[in-house]
């Protein structure tokens, strides 16, 4: 195992114990105690291995006891008080709320418009771990603005996530949020999927859903296909029992479902209509009527709003949906 610079200082200090440690303390800076603070206060064993290859002049010290016992907390807090004294304690909170820290919080805020053109000339792959980062909606606003070219090659490595050292996380959301500032949980952090790749292509609008789809079946068909049976569509719905859509029909608005009805199969809306009591199937039915010619795109975009309400009623385990096309269908 390679230890990183602070990690090798961290376990230095805890080898030459309280006393010289102070004295080293006493020549750093704030960030740089911080900085090894953040390892001491993780530590529970140092492989003996590691301690020799750090020490090796105290190599028979440490060969009939190959791990080192750390209290790394308490350590910490004892080195402090003998150097900085009061400041201890704001120095171990610091060092706290750092390893607190959520990465791309603040980027949850930037408009999807700012963050495509920011990121768009970024590596694929960190283009991927910010977008896993994002909900659903907002990844799909940024992933159709981004080039043609690099949207399939994005989704593929989204798709083919799975987790990514918390300081690599930290670091790229630092650089991140200062360059858009000058522009206007320490373990491995689960990531992406086919899953996500799936709900993100969900969101796209479908000129986008086609070009990325079309792609990734091109340079990868396994997984073009693994995320298509994940995905759900609109007409989906049918496959759902009628329990299922009197609980998806009471979380949308009515005009929402008009419009989105407007673009529905014929089997479909019967669906929709006998959940419904009959004078609302009634209405709706006279609506859909009387409404003329509409934009493809909003009727695409009324549907979006009832995919991703059906996606956050399976997440809240009030209904279970399978993924689309041939696959079976679980539902309660």
């Amino acid at each position: 195992m390679e230890l990183t610079g602070p990690q090798k200082a961290a376990a230095l200090m805890v080898s030459l114990g309280k006393d010289v440690s102070s004295m080293v303390l006493q020549n750093l800076t704030d960030e740089e105690i911080k900085e090894i603070g953040k390892y001491l206060t993780e530590m529970s064993v140092i492989p003996g291995d590691l301690v020799e290859t750090i020490l090796q002049e105290f190599v028979d010290d440490y060969k009939n006891n190959k791990d080192v016992p750390v209290m790394g907390e308490e350590f910490l807090k004892d080195v402090l008080k003998k150097v900085h004294g009061e400041k201890a304690e704001e120095i171990i909170e610091e060092i706290e709320e750092e390893k607190s820290r959520v990465p791309f919080q603040n980027i949850k805020k930037v408009d999807p418009k700012v963050l495509a053109n920011f990121v768009q000339h970024e590596h694929p792959q960190t283009i991927a771990i910010i977008l896993a980062h994002l909900d659903q909606k907002k990844a799909a606003d940024v992933l159709s603005m981004l080039r043609e070219n690099i949207q399939a090659e994005v989704v593929r490595r989204i798709a083919r996530l799975e987790s990514v050292q918390n300081d690599i996380l930290l670091e790229i959301d630092k650089i991140l949020e200062e360059e858009l500032l000058t522009r206007g949980t320490i373990n491995q952090q689960k990531l992406g999927g086919t899953q996500a790749a799936a709900e993100i292509i969900n969101c796209l609008d479908k000129k986008t859903e086609e070009n990325v789809l079309t792609q990734l079946e091109e340079e990868e068909a396994e997984l073009a296909e693994e995320i298509r049976k994940l995905m759900f569509v609109f007409e989906d719905l049918l496959h759902l029992d009628d329990r299922s859509i009197r609980t998806i029909l009471k979380e949308i608005k009515n005009e929402d479902l008009i419009l989105a009805l407007k673009g529905a199969s014929e089997e479909l809306r019967n669906k929709i209509f006998s959940n419904l009591s009959s004078r609302a199937a009634e209405m709706i039915k006279e609506d859909l009527e009387a409404m003329g010619p509409v934009k493809l795109s909003d009727v695409e975009e009324a549907q979006q709003k009832i995919i991703l309400v059906v996606r956050n009623l399976e997440k809240e385990g009030k209904i279970v949906v399978g993924g689309g096309g041939e696959g079976d269908q679980l539902i309660i």
